[in-house]
């Protein structure tokens, strides 16, 4: 029996280490974590009472056995009845590993809620601080910043790109008609001159003065054949 009770200090003897560790400042999730720990080590001394009571069940069924076996039956009825009472004392702490399993299953889901809900208020306030850092104003403000730079930037670039040749701003029309005035006067000239030129250029052919061969040949067959009519006449 000296065993069991020095089992059941054990639950007493880490609980205030739970209770002080919890309130040493280490916030509500890491009590939590430390009552785990401490509800799991009592199932585990429940679990090895279990197994130490259900030895001495055995040992009171052999012991009843044997009396039963000796005509005894006084010392077999009494060793029934210590059966019954362990069996009781085994409901006992199934009932208790129970209720610490329950527990621990209670404060496993309530620190996996409160680890959750402190990333979702971590990332809350994250949001926040970056709104306060970034708001829309400043944004609008980056953005009309950028486009005046850009506006600057293409100002410069086109100042950069221009010619550096006063004379090549000119106004187009003035030249324009200029260079008309050049067209026309090279027209004038031209018409200007004299047809003497040109006429020496055209070159004419020239007339034959004597009769073709052949024609010449015809012209005394026509000839001969208008004699021989006349004389037929």
């Amino acid at each position: 029996m000296n065993w069991f009770g020095k089992k059941k200090e054990t639950p007493s003897a880490t609980a205030p280490r739970s209770n002080g560790s919890g309130g040493g400042g280490g916030g509500g999730m890491k009590a939590a974590a430390n009552t785990v720990v401490t509800l799991r080590e009592a199932i585990l001394t429940q679990d090895k009472r279990e197994v130490h009571i259900n030895k001495k069940i055995a040992a009171m069924v052999t012991e009843a056995k044997a009396k039963m076996a000796k005509k005894d039956k006084k010392g077999a009825l009494f060793a029934m009845k210590r059966k019954k009472m362990y069996e009781a004392e085994i409901d006992k702490i199934q009932n208790t590993k129970m209720t610490l399993e329950t527990q621990v299953m209670a404060l496993e889901s309530a620190t996996q809620n409160m680890e959750t809900f402190n990333a979702m208020k971590s990332g809350t306030n994250a949001m926040k601080k970056i709104r306060q850092d970034v708001d829309i104003d400043t944004v609008d403000d980056l953005m009309d910043d950028i486009k005046e730079e850009m506006e600057i930037a293409n100002e410069i670039g086109g100042a950069i790109s221009q010619p550096a040749d006063p004379l090549l701003y000119g106004d187009e029309d003035d030249l324009l008609a200029e260079l008309g005035e050049l067209e026309q006067e090279d027209l004038e000239a031209e018409l200007l001159k004299k047809p003497a030129a040109v006429e020496d250029d055209l070159s004419l052919p020239t007339v034959p003065t004597s009769r073709l061969p052949e024609q010449e040949e015809k012209d005394a067959a026509e000839l001969r054949a208008l004699e021989a009519e006349i004389a037929g006449m």
